[in-house]
C-alpha cells in the first residue's frame, strides 16, 4: 500500500473524528513498543498507525478500548485541595503580597465607591 487516505480507513471506522483519535492512540502504543501489524519500511509512526487501520488487521476494538482507558486512568486534580497561596519565609516577598492586596481592597472599595455614587440621584434631577 504505497499511499493511505482517509477512504482506505473509514471502512474500519465509524467517522473521520474516530480515526484521529485511534489512529493518535496507536501511534502511542507504537512509541511505547508494540509491535506493527504492518511492514515498518521507513515510515513514521503515524503513517504506519494509519496504514495499520486501513490494512483490517489491526483489532479496532482494542484500540478503542485502549483509547477510553487511557482516559479513564488519568489522574483529575481536584480544584478544592489546591491552594494559590504560597508559604514563604522571605520578608520581601512578603512585603510585596502585602502591598498586592492592599492595592487589590483599594482598587475593589474605588469601584463601589463610583458605582454607588452613579446610582445616587442628583438633587436636580429629583425637582
Amino acid at each position: 500500500m504505497a499511499r493511505t487516505t482517509n477512504s482506505d480507513t473509514l471502512p474500519f471506522v465509524e467517522s473521520r473524528y474516530e480515526l484521529g483519535m485511534l489512529a493518535s492512540q496507536r501511534v502511542r502504543d507504537l512509541n511505547g513498543g508494540a509491535e506493527p501489524v504492518v511492514e515498518l519500511g521507513r515510515d513514521k509512526p503515524t503513517v504506519t498507525a494509519l496504514r495499520e487501520i486501513a490494512s483490517g488487521k489491526l483489532d479496532i476494538d482494542n484500540v478503542r478500548h485502549e483509547f477510553i482507558q487511557s482516559y479513564k486512568e488519568s489522574p483529575i486534580s481536584d480544584m478544592a485541595e489546591e491552594t494559590l497561596e504560597v508559604e514563604s519565609s522571605d520578608p520581601l516577598l512578603r512585603e510585596i503580597d502585602a502591598e498586592l492586596e492592599n492595592s487589590l481592597v483599594a482598587d475593589d472599595s474605588e469601584s463601589v465607591g463610583d458605582a454607588m455614587a452613579d446610582s445616587t440621584p442628583d438633587s436636580d434631577d429629583a425637582e
